[in-house]
């Protein structure tokens, strides 16, 4: 049975963790990567579509190409971060269907039905991208998630042999510096925003 963490690691994954615009100047690992994935990619999706393709930029010219397709500001920050991720959608994700779902036969429910596909590829691919944060941010990382970008600018520069694919978000990751964020932005109370029926 589940048992709930301890403040500590709420405060790390939630409470206090924040998005970082700068980063300490300390290196990224092709091994924490491979780390973060191996996390995200339990949290659930629907039939286990698993639609999120990432691109990990490491090197300068990736981080270029990728800053150029970005608004000035989070440019700059593309280019400042170890790492810069793209979280793209796989708008044919139901081809993987059959070993992903084995339990029935998932891809018939969006064959032909090109709507469905993309509406499941973005929301699934959305709630991945937020378990790329907390899979980071358990892992000590921090990001700078941003929608701040040309996505066809970004689908052109990086997935043009990959034309099924489509960029949803993009996220700098690397040791957050304390001195890049500002104050806090307010957070309503539950009855703001919440009703119990």
């Amino acid at each position: 049975m589940s048992q709930p963490l301890p403040n500590a690691s709420l405060d790390q994954l939630f409470r206090t963790a924040r998005t970082y615009n700068g980063y300490l100047d300390k290196p990224v690992s092709t091994e924490q990567l491979h780390a973060i994935w191996d996390l995200m990619k339990m949290g659930p999706t629907s039939a286990n579509q698993l639609p999120a393709r990432l691109i990990w930029c490491t090197t300068d010219e990736a981080k270029q190409k990728l800053a150029a397709c970005a608004m000035p500001a989070n440019g700059e920050k593309i280019l400042k971060a170890p790492v810069s991720v793209i979280v793209a959608m796989d708008t044919q994700f139901h081809e993987q269907l059959p070993w992903l779902f084995p339990h029935t036969d998932a891809r018939a429910w969006f064959t032909g039905n090109d709507a469905l596909r993309e509406r499941s590829a973005f929301l699934n691919t959305t709630l991945q991208a937020a378990y790329f944060i907390v899979a980071a941010r358990a892992l000590g990382l921090d990001t700078g998630p941003m929608t701040g970008f040309s996505t066809d600018a970004v689908d052109a520069a990086f997935l043009a042999d990959k034309p099924d694919y489509k960029s949803v978000m993009i996220s700098t990751l690397g040791y957050g510096d304390p001195a890049s964020i500002f104050d806090r932005s307010p957070r309503p109370d539950f009855d703001t925003f919440n009703s119990i029926v």
